[in-house]
């Protein structure tokens, strides 16, 4: 065999293994994909509990369960996704998209990414308060972090709120709430929510509430917002703004406006006038509030239905199974204006009109 023969042999041999090797790594490369794309299991009804509910920017609506994972409705379709699936833990506590479409579930155990493949874990960063920054695209997160995180979309940095005299400004010594995924500490973050200008704001569990702009903190340290005189810890849970500018923190006691003339940068005056049979033995606090486009504010409690707020007058909208009140954990208004509620107790109810009706998956 001649030198040249001997040449386009071997050259033959290795681009037909090469090919060989490119196709076999290809084929393996779908079918690690194909499989991938395959996670989660199609059910066809949702769970009893659902705490978190949220519409990403494709129409898909995410539900988040309290212990049995997430789900994803497209179209007709339900898929619930686990810690089989990848997800960090089954107990979701926050639902997020980020300007390229990823979602970001909240939980107890830390911060999962959904990139419409896979599930991966975000890591934290600790960080000093030179990593406190305020852009439009960033993520925040409450839940398993001494205080709260940060993320970039590239790093998760784990932040610390400002530190405050609490005993002198409640009168008693603060602690904690012992919820499993947040820090026992007073500082722990109940509650994110931005305002109509892009401000951020912090609810706590017993430290008040915290407003950043991008360049310095405001601090409501109210009583109402720390632990009650009979020893009940509301916490910060949702911050809101009414169409007239003031702000309500969780509560139907107070509301509050912005002022830097005033020594503490605020005012605070009385939300509305309810009656004393009415406030009598009653918490009158809300877990999850939004505004609407008209600027309406509705506002969702534990067990006494959702309120409306229009500006001038509190209206109460009850929501029962029965005569039994459902226990009401969250409020979301979708892409299209429906308000969802989600339930400790009975999964998950829609707005029709004024009135809420239990959510079905259609068959």
């Amino acid at each position: 065999m001649s030198f040249n023969s001997i040449k386009i042999f071997l050259l033959i041999f290795v681009s037909g293994n090469f090919i060989s090797c490119y196709g076999q790594e290809k084929s393996e490369h779908k079918q690690t994909e194909a499989e991938t794309v395959a996670i989660g299991k199609v059910v066809i009804e949702l769970d009893n509990q659902i705490w978190r509910i949220f519409q990403d920017s494709k129409g898909k609506y995410w539900f988040g369960s309290n212990g049995r994972g997430i789900y994803c409705l497209d179209g007709s379709r339900l898929k619930q996704f686990t810690t089989i699936d990848g997800l960090v833990n089954d107990t979701i506590r926050g639902i997020q998209e980020d300007i390229d479409g990823n979602i970001y579930i909240e939980t107890p155990e830390g911060i999962s990414k959904f990139d419409g493949m896979q599930f991966t874990t975000l890591k934290a960063i600790k960080s000093s308060n030179n990593q406190w920054k305020l852009n439009p695209a960033d993520l925040w997160f409450g839940y398993n972090a001494n205080d709260l995180y940060r993320f970039d979309g590239t790093s998760l940095y784990e932040l610390t709120l400002p530190r405050k005299d609490l005993k002198k400004a409640f009168g008693i010594e603060t602690e904690g709430v012992p919820f499993k995924g947040l820090n026992n500490t007073p500082y722990a973050v109940f509650g994110v929510n931005k305002d109509k200008e892009g401000n951020i704001w912090f609810g706590t569990a017993t430290a008040g509430a915290f407003r950043y702009d991008g360049n310095s903190f405001l601090w409501f340290g109210e009583k109402e917002l720390s632990t009650l005189p009979d020893g009940r810890v509301p916490g910060v849970r949702s911050m809101i703004q009414d169409k007239n500018g003031y702000y309500w923190l969780s509560n139907f006691y107070s509301k509050y406006k912005i002022n830097p003339v005033l020594p503490n940068g605020y005012e605070k005056l009385q939300a509305v006038d309810l009656p004393t049979e009415f406030t009598k033995d009653k918490l009158l606090y809300f877990n999850c509030g939004i505004a609407d486009e008209e600027g309406n504010l509705w506002m969702s409690t534990y067990g006494n239905g959702v309120w409306r707020y229009d500006g001038k007058t509190l209206t109460n909208l009850e929501v029962k199974k029965g005569i039994e009140n459902v226990l009401l954990i969250s409020i979301y208004q979708d892409n299209d204006g429906t308000i969802w509620l989600g339930t400790e107790n009975d999964g998950v109810y829609k707005q029709n009109g004024d009135n809420f009706e239990r959510y079905t998956l259609k068959k």
